[in-house]
């Protein structure tokens, strides 16, 4: 059993404090992992501001998780120690379900195993990357390609995969107009991807304080949703839009921007329901779709890919100290565009 050094939540008003958690002994086929980054991710402070339901605190956030093999299980086959790592969003499934022998573990149909604020298998609670070290089943740990370094490689395995998956299952690519809603974590990466892919990309963004960065990432056009001629100017235009905000917008406005059959996908999750007029989804045969995460082999393809096209976030490293300033940072959109934390801090 490794004790691990951590931060920790105590309530969802509560600030981080330093703390001790214990990773169990390895199974046959667990991987240690002594983590070196961690991405801080809107979910992380969803959950741990209690907004997404009852959370059973202490809570370690935490699934954007980088960092190095030091010991495996006696029947391990897929890791060596000192081979680069890392573990997003969940840490295991039932592995029997259609969807998870589809790879598709992500849709598990018992549920999979959340890095952190779940329960794993043997009855404990899960936490997550806020910590030192990690004990993950090998099927669920994916390999870092030499091309990304580790403090870049932590966010692709939640915003990176999570704007990979949706570009990827409706066949983003050359011909394609792809817009994105929102120019944070996740839209400065689904930006980078699409343009790799080949789609024409356009960013939607309330203002145009990061049309800079969005042009140099990749994209092709950005407009102000904050200006009430851009619906009206690109309406219809769209094969598909990524819309990755964590707050409420109106919908009917951006359904309003496909063309036919072209497809909206949610990939943010705000905490309050949204709403639509059925006939904007009517009219068009238009479609409103979600996305979570990705499956295990789609997540190694999605970390290959940016290796192989030099994708990587746009990151500010902080410490183990700066979290709670790092929240309310992230809270008033004062990021570009992902912090990662240098878990030898703490």
């Amino acid at each position: 059993m490794v004790i691990a050094k951590a931060r920790a939540v105590d309530g969802p008003d509560k600030r981080f404090r330093a703390a001790e958690i214990k990773r169990r002994d390895l199974d046959l086929h667990d991987v240690l992992i002594e983590i070196k980054y961690a991405g801080i991710c809107h979910s992380d402070i969803h959950t741990a501001h209690g907004e997404w339901g009852p959370v059973n605190y202490p809570l370690v956030p935490g699934h954007e998780i980088a960092g190095i093999v030091t010991d495996i299980g006696a029947e391990v086959t897929k890791y060596k120690v000192g081979d680069r790592v890392g573990v997003g969003c969940m840490v295991d499934s039932c592995g029997e379900c259609e969807n998870c022998r589809k790879g598709e573990e992500q849709y598990c149909l018992k549920g999979n195993i959340q890095t952190y604020a779940g329960v794993d298998k043997y009855g404990e609670p899960t936490q997550g990357g806020y910590s030192t070290h990690i004990v993950v089943q090998e099927d669920f740990v994916l390999r870092i390609p030499d091309g990304i370094e580790l403090a870049d490689a932590a966010p692709l395995l939640c915003a990176g995969i999570t704007t990979f998956s949706p570009l990827n299952h409706w066949n983003a690519g050359p011909g394609k107009k792809v817009a994105v809603v929102g120019m944070g974590g996740l839209g400065h990466m689904a930006v980078q991807i699409a343009h790799a892919m080949g789609a024409e990309v356009t960013v939607l963004s309330q203002t145009l304080k990061k049309k800079e960065d969005g042009l140099e990432l990749g994209a092709d056009y950005y407009y102000a949703t904050s200006n009430p001629g851009t619906f009206g100017k690109l309406a219809g235009t769209f094969d598909l839009i990524i819309n990755t905000v964590s707050a409420k917008i109106n919908m009917d406005a951006y359904l309003g921007l496909l063309t036919l059959d072209g497809t909206l996908v949610n990939v943010g999750a705000p905490a309050e329901p949204l709403s639509l007029n059925v006939f904007n989804l009517i009219g068009h045969r238009r479609s409103f779709a979600g996305s979570m995460i990705g499956g295990i082999r789609e997540t190694q393809e999605m970390l290959d890919f940016c290796a192989k096209h030099s994708i990587v976030p746009k990151i500010e490293v902080i410490s183990a100290d700066q979290i709670d300033e790092a929240y309310d940072r992230v809270l008033a959109s004062d990021v570009k565009y992902r912090f990662v934390i240098d878990i030898g801090t703490m």
